[in-house]
């Protein structure tokens, strides 16, 4: 249930940052979606109980 009220989350911040970019005529606001999906995948690494340089370790090996 988390998980899909945080896929709405980031569809309203798209949503609202596209919304902003057609207003404004500024396409940096395009940039606020993938920075909010970056910030989400940090604290979803961070959340891992082992050391945080450890789980990105292992997230990078499995490629």
């Amino acid at each position: 249930m988390a998980n899909l009220s945080v896929f709405y989350l980031i569809l309203l911040i798209t949503a609202v940052s596209m919304i902003l970019c057609l207003r404004k005529k500024r396409a940096i606001y395009l940039t606020i979606p993938v920075f909010s999906i970056l910030l989400y995948f940090i604290v979803q690494v961070a959340m891992v109980p082992a050391p945080f340089m450890d789980t990105v370790r292992f997230i990078f090996s499995l490629v």
